[in-house]
């Protein structure tokens, strides 16, 4: 490949701060929600977590082996309340601020897709941002993450949180999706970022039938060359098809990651930590002996 077919070189690493998280085996990233009303609680939450329940929550992530804690002080399930940014950061900051102090070498993601937040976070400790908008919430975000040269997962929504399952409608999804990636990693680029992911937005204005689509048509976004990041955890597109509700769709999310991981998603945004791993474990051991 010669030099001008290279716009979109595949990172094998991450660079926090001059520390580098490899990628070139899968990881696993633990969510964390620091709201009061997320579609999922785990067991023992009841509303918006306290301090030490957080603390607690994120100590057992990263024992059971998750490389990456993702902070959501914005609630994104659909129609969810909208809150101020000085909401989010009031949510945000004092957890934050106790985690890296507690764990110092842990790797932390902030959700949000306000540019505000988005530094607020970075200067307290955090490594990385994602954003469940690409840019389209904040015309700051892009300038913001580039200047700050920090990776910057780049989601799929169509729509808004409130709005965004209204109907979905696509006329050719993947290739709508795909030319959406390729001209928001092509502008941040301009703006010289780098370590740019991509999330396709799982449950995001995607009606079930979308969702699968997607899942089973995943590897095609391997064509841009940047690390994929797959976030179908005990989501609707699971409990839909099983039954029951997100409390139980563990077993589903496993089987829905182990797809994800076979058609080339670098990182799984997970719940639950130790069942990521272990397929992880199962897709690495099955790779070594191909």
């Amino acid at each position: 490949m010669t030099d001008k077919n290279t716009v979109f070189a595949e990172k094998t690493t991450l660079n926090l701060r001059g520390k580098l998280l490899d990628l070139s085996t899968p990881l696993v990233m633990g969510i964390l929600n620091l709201t009061p009303d997320s579609f999922y609680q785990p067991e023992g939450r009841d509303g918006q977590p306290a301090l030490n329940q957080v603390l607690k929550e994120a100590e057992q992530m990263l024992q059971d082996g998750a490389s990456i804690l993702d902070l959501g002080a914005y609630s994104s399930r659909p129609n969810a309340e909208h809150i101020s940014a000085a909401e989010e950061l009031q949510r945000l900051l004092p957890v934050l601020q106790a985690l890296v102090k507690t764990f110092p070498e842990a790797v932390f993601s902030v959700d949000t897709f306000r540019a505000e937040v988005a530094e607020k976070a970075i200067e307290a400790g955090a490594h990385i941002i994602n954003d469940i908008s690409a840019g389209e919430l904040d015309e700051n975000m892009f300038e913001t993450v580039a200047r700050l040269r920090v990776p910057y997962i780049l989601m799929h929504m169509q729509g808004t949180p409130q709005t965004m399952q209204n109907n979905p409608r696509y006329e050719h999804l993947i290739p709508e999706l795909t030319d959406y990636f390729v001209k928001k990693i092509q502008k941040l680029q301009d703006l010289g970022a780098f370590d740019i992911l991509i999330d396709p937005g799982f449950g995001f204005g995607k009606t079930l039938e979308h969702n699968y689509e997607i899942l089973g048509k995943l590897e095609t976004f391997k064509m841009l060359q940047v690390p994929l990041l797959a976030g179908v955890s005990r989501k609707s597109m699971i409990y839909k098809v099983l039954g029951g509700t997100a409390a139980d769709a563990l077993n589903g999310t496993t089987v829905a990651n182990t797809i994800a991981l076979l058609k080339g998603a670098k990182i799984l945004r997970v719940h639950d930590v130790k069942p990521a791993v272990e397929a992880v474990k199962i897709f690495n051991t099955m790779n070594s002996r191909i």
